[in-house]
């Protein structure tokens, strides 16, 4: 019987996944990479197989996971398997440099970002800015890396630190610091290539932004307000012009499944600084809005293991 198959790394992201699809009693089965082994000699099975393999796998010492998913993607590309995000999803999941080369050639501005291996080179990276930036890891996830520097000399103590944090692939970006007019992002879901919901994301106390539950730390609402506001809220009848820009990018690129966060500065100009391959979402959000994104998920992905 052919199933619905899984790839990825993080049982517990995968639990309300789970959920959706044993209610719909779609057959499922999970390939968990921390490790494994194909026999190239031989055909993958048959079925529909789902890519969640995440950028910041390293953070839960599955250091090759996507190297190994990478070459499953492409055996089971060779022999014409259907794969929701393909290899390429996965080339942009782990490197911000190929995200924002990709954005642009589908002219989604992004922040002005320099690429950097080594100390000396981050802090003559940083001379190209007059004004703060940050940094942040190329493969991330998370937010990974992500700090905030008023000048280079700032930038120089912590990287001569014990505090440093290098990136796993030894590529640390150097990029504008964005000014927005509150301190809210924007996160696009896309299912099937095509946009679902839009969430609004406070990040006042930083840009940890996972929005699952299993990623929380603490108290999801701001505690320090008179009328606390959660962290994640739906935007009903979200509607952008970039919505299109973004649908066009997913479809050249392999990507089915996405979350896609921008940042607005002071004079309403809009910049993408991630595509997330391996989206969760925020139960409290979507119960709030009767809405839900794995739910939707496990839709598609029973309807294109129906079509055989």
């Amino acid at each position: 019987m052919e199933k619905i198959y899984i790839i990825h790394e993080n049982c517990e992201w995968m639990e309300t996944l789970r959920k959706q699809l044993e209610s719909r009693n779609l057959p499922y089965e999970e390939w968990f990479f921390s490790n494994g082994h194909i026999d190239l000699s031989k055909e993958p099975p048959h079925g529909v197989f789902y890519n969640r393999m995440s950028a910041s796998s390293h953070t839960r010492d599955h250091r090759f996971a996507p190297e190994y998913t990478a070459a499953v993607l492409s055996w089971l590309e060779a022999h014409g398997r259907k794969v929701y995000n393909k290899s390429r999803a996965l080339q942009l999941e782990v490197s911000k440099v190929a995200q924002y080369t990709a954005l642009q050639a589908y002219g989604i501005r992004s922040p002005h970002t320099v690429a950097a291996v080594g100390k000396e080179d981050i802090l003559k990276a940083s001379t190209v800015f007059d004004k703060p930036f940050i940094t942040k890891h190329n493969r991330a996830g998370k937010g990974l890396g992500v700090q905030k520097f008023e000048n280079m000399k700032a930038l120089e103590t912590y990287v001569y630190s014990d505090a440093f944090e290098e990136s796993i692939d030894g590529i640390t970006l150097i990029q504008e610091y964005i000014q927005a007019p509150e301190p809210i992002i924007i996160r696009c879901e896309f299912i099937g290539g095509k946009f679902y919901y839009a969430v609004k994301v406070d990040t006042s106390d930083g840009f940890q932004l996972c929005p699952a539950d299993v990623c929380q730390i603490g108290d999801a609402f701001c505690p320090t307000t008179k009328s606390p506001q959660p962290k994640f809220q739906i935007v009903k009848g979200f509607t952008h012009p970039i919505l299109q820009q973004y649908e066009a990018f997913l479809y050249a690129n392999d990507i089915h499944f996405a979350g896609i966060e921008f940042i607005q500065n002071e004079l309403g100009e809009i910049f993408t600084y991630d595509v997330n391959t391996n989206t969760n979402y925020n139960p409290d959000a979507e119960l709030v809005a009767q809405m839900s994104g794995m739910g939707r998920i496990a839709e598609f992905l029973g309807n294109e293991l129906n079509k055989g």
